[in-house]
């Protein structure tokens, strides 16, 4: 091995964890001497963590008292979108970690334990710290050691943590964040509901939806092109029956947060306006009646809100790419009576949730059933072309609830006078390359279906994948009274290899 041959960025991580050691143990001797009493404590309690979306319960108390946290980092595997595994580094098991809650003047007394079975020295870095690194110096934590330093909550607000262990970027990448409330000695203004939502960036070496275990890029990462950006962890982390959930003319509150590490958040609740903003995590609503508010990395904001009438509102960045095609959206979803002279219209979940629709949900559980069924038809029986066929067409709704409902309906019906129906379809049957090639290319000009003609413009859907191509023309083939035989990934690529370079520029990375 050359000494070169260690990436840049790790030899810095090493460089960087021993400095933190020495800085661990030098402060020890400086530990030994014990602290002053504080006579402005009264007793002794251990903090309630939670796991988003819950919060802890507001604290009553009037006075200070010292507060002991137990967080334990764990490395886990765990679920980041449909058939999507990524190795997570988390505070607590979870991404993002727990939430803290403690009260304005309370003294911390932080524990911080790195499992065994991690691979990775870690420490934490709390943004509510008025001290060297935020902690980072004092919990510098081998696998299998536990680490403690005390704290004063001096200033109150919403605060990220963080993994501060070189390389940072990538510790916070991999999940290593989460919110401390530091709670104002008067309370905050009370609610019905508060809700905890974390925003991140995440790296893969795969592309978005390939499935797998995936592992962290650093190419990506240091680009700033994120295969997937998420709340709370992973694709779909609220929706569905994950769902935050409240109840007509109840108050909300969401403390969020964002983790990056590189992007800014564009938060925004369609359908609802922010009554009260707390921009920046501070304890004074800077805003009132906003509809987006920006959250930077390594911050937060708190927005208050009344829920007037009942439906699902989506939870979004606004970076609109985000939401619909790297995994930022959520759902709250409330239950009442209406009030029409609020709101009269017709509500329709699916023209705003792209991939996260309900039946693109539905789609992904179906996925994981039939694959079940092609392990235990395998042991059983080598004939499974027609289960292969079933998880091809559920794979391919999943695309088309992604990708071509909104102009071509959820059944396949079209647009009257303007867009050909795909239910039915003559054009569709008549010829399956003809259909590759029109979703890879796209089309213009006069085409007829169903008797009808049609002269509209469908734009190049390459950036797809061939695997993908492959599914939702199967799937569309087979839907809504088509039937037709399933379209292979080489019969994809040939036809891509035969039409050259693609022409028409995938989604920007940064979107």
């Amino acid at each position: 091995m050359t000494r070169h041959s260690t990436p840049l960025f790790v030899r810095l991580g090493v460089i960087a964890a021993l400095g933190l050691s020495l800085g661990v143990l030098s402060t020890r001797g400086a530990a030994a001497s014990k602290a002053p009493a504080d006579p402005t404590l009264v007793g002794e309690e251990k903090a309630i963590l939670t796991s988003a979306p819950d919060v802890p319960p507001p604290i009553r108390r009037s006075h200070a008292t010292k507060v002991v946290v137990e967080l334990e980092v764990r490395e886990v595997v765990k679920r980041l979108a449909d058939g999507v595994d990524y190795q997570f580094w988390t505070f607590g098991g979870d991404v993002p970690g727990k939430f803290i809650r403690v009260r304005e003047g309370d003294l911390v007394e932080f524990h911080l334990m790195n499992h065994p079975t991690s691979r990775m020295p870690h420490n934490i870095d709390l943004h509510a710290v008025t001290g060297p690194g935020g902690g980072a110096s004092s919990s510098f934590t081998a696998p299998g050691h536990a680490s403690q330093f005390s704290f004063k909550a001096l200033n109150p607000g919403l605060f990220v943590y963080h993994c501060a262990t070189a390389p940072v970027g990538m510790h916070v990448a991999n999940g290593m964040y989460g919110l401390i409330l530091v709670q104002p000695k008067e309370g905050l203004p009370p609610v019905d509901r508060e809700f905890y939502v974390m925003q991140g960036d995440i790296y893969t070496n795969g592309r978005n939806g390939e499935e797998g275990l995936q592992s962290f890029d650093q190419s990506k990462a240091v680009d700033e092109r994120p295969t997937y950006v998420v709340f709370n962890g992973s694709v779909g982390s609220l929706v569905g029956d994950k769902a935050l959930k409240a109840k007509v003319g109840e108050t909300v509150r969401i403390f969020l947060g964002n983790g990056g590490p590189n992007l800014i958040s564009s938060f925004h609740v369609i359908g609802e306006i922010f009554d009260s903003v707390y921009q920046e995590g501070g304890m004074i609503p800077s805003q009132k009646h906003v509809q987006t508010t920006l959250v930077p990395a390594g911050g937060s904001t708190i927005v208050d809100f009344k829920v007037e009438v009942p439906g699902t509102f989506i939870l979004v960045d606004h970076s609109l790419f985000r939401a619909f095609n790297k995994g930022a959206l959520g759902m709250l979803k409330v239950e009442g009576p209406a009030d029409l002279l609020v709101y009269s219209g017709k509500e329709v979940d699916a023209v705003y949730l792209g991939q996260q629709a309900e039946a693109g949900s539905d789609a992904g559980k179906r996925v994981a059933s039939l694959q079940a069924q092609v392990q235990a038809a395998i042991l059983a029986d080598p004939k499974i072309t027609t289960l292969t066929r079933e998880i091809q067409i559920e794979k391919g709704k999943q695309v088309y609830m992604q990708t071509c409902f909104v102009c071509h309906q959820p059944e396949g019906q079209g647009v009257v006078g303007q867009i050909p129906p795909l239910a039915g379809s003559d054009y569709l049957a008549a010829d399956k390359e003809r259909a590759v090639r029109t979703v890879l290319q796209g089309l213009s000009g006069e085409i007829t279906v169903l008797g009808k003609k049609y002269n509209g413009i469908m734009i190049p859907l390459n950036y797809l994948g061939d695997d993908e191509i492959a599914n939702v023309v199967t799937y569309v083939r087979n839907s809504w009274g088509n039937t037709g035989d399933v379209v292979s990934p080489d019969l994809v690529r040939t036809i891509r290899s035969e039409a050259g370079p693609a022409t028409t520029a995938a989604p920007s990375e940064f979107e």
